[in-house]
């Protein structure tokens, strides 16, 4: 009979200490990636039987979590192709360790700042509480002395910031989608979406094509200024290339509004990507279903919702410590809609 393996020989075999393996092992943090990997190759290899992701080493008293998800009134937050995923991340990792959910959504105006006070806020038998998709204002605990279980963030934000967050690295992101274009020789390149005061995320991915544009000389940068919340962007983009005709390469903040300058181009009578290339931002289903099927950047928003959980147990077992935010990144997919120029 083949002997059960250890995690001593996982140590020996890939050449860490016993406490770096324990700590891989129960998907603890303080280990780098690369580490990380090579024990969990070693670990597979020796049969050793490894835990699911989703399922966390959580507080004993993390016994029921609220979610909050904002909504407006266009549309409910499960059929956002964002914070869905999001939402199954949070929900995996709840029924894997038997911990009860309740789930509550929250109006929010054009900015994503709730609209009332959520009674869920309150409850007796919330633990801890999930955020998705909110900004958070010093107004919205200020209403009630009452007290608040511990709050994580989840794409949201907080004036001032003093929550624990998950987020994406929209910078980044927005920067490597421009670069990319740069690359394929397109200059004159225009931003489909935001403003200048808009949702945090949306400003960084603003900034992040400004940097791009900047940094590669490029002075000239042509954005369609538009709330996500408020319009899909279909008359902003022909207005854009109305104005400037030679544009060849559109950046839009997401995938529903690439679907719609998609459609915006072909109704000026050119072609996806012969005469523009256009490329998006989450990898929804969307990415999949538009003519051509469209690049874009991947989130793995599951692992946003996966992630919070794990920094609501983190903040549970130590209220005291400082606030903590971890950040997912981005990586390029590439598909049919952009072409060299």
């Amino acid at each position: 009979m083949k002997n059960k393996p250890t995690i001593s020989e996982i140590a020996r075999q890939s050449g860490v200490s016993l406490a770096t393996v324990s700590l891989v092992l129960n998907n603890k943090p303080g280990v780098s990636q690369e580490t990380r990997s090579r024990v969990l190759q070693v670990a597979e290899e020796l049969d050793y039987p490894l835990r699911s992701p989703a399922s966390l080493d959580l507080h004993t008293s993390l016994s029921t979590v609220g979610m909050l998800v904002k909504t407006d009134l266009d549309s409910p937050p499960q059929a956002n192709p964002f914070y869905s995923k999001v939402i199954m991340g949070i929900e995996d990792v709840c029924r894997r360790n038997g911990i009860n959910l309740l789930f509550s959504t929250l109006p929010v105006d054009e900015n994503n700042c709730p609209l009332e006070l959520p009674p869920l806020l309150y409850n007796e038998r919330v633990d801890g509480l999930l955020l998705v998709g909110i900004l958070v204002g010093e107004k919205l605990f200020t209403n009630s002395d009452r007290r608040t279980p511990p709050i994580v963030l989840v794409d949201g934000y907080s004036d001032p910031e003093s929550y624990d967050s998950v987020v994406s690295d929209n910078f980044r992101a927005a920067y490597q989608a421009t670069a990319y274009l740069i690359e394929k020789g397109h200059r004159q390149i225009g931003l489909l979406g935001s403003q200048v005061n808009s949702y945090p995320g949306l400003k960084e991915r603003r900034n992040g094509y400004l940097r791009a544009m900047k940094k590669n000389n490029l002075s000239e940068v042509y954005i369609a200024d538009f709330n996500l919340s408020r319009s899909s962007g279909y008359a902003e983009t022909l207005a854009l290339l109305q104005e400037y005709p030679h544009l060849t390469a559109l950046f839009a903040l997401n995938d529903d509004v690439a679907s719609h300058a998609i459609r915006a181009v072909k109704a000026l009578g050119k072609r996806v990507p012969a005469d523009i290339s256009i490329i998006g931002y989450d990898d929804s289903y969307i990415a999949l279903n538009t003519q051509p099927a469209l690049t874009t950047l991947r989130v793995d928003t599951a692992a946003m919702g996966r992630a919070a959980m794990h920094l609501l147990a983190l903040r549970i077992e130590n209220p005291a410590s400082a606030r903590m935010s971890l950040v997912i990144h981005s990586t390029l997919v590439e598909r049919d809609s952009v072409t060299t120029k």
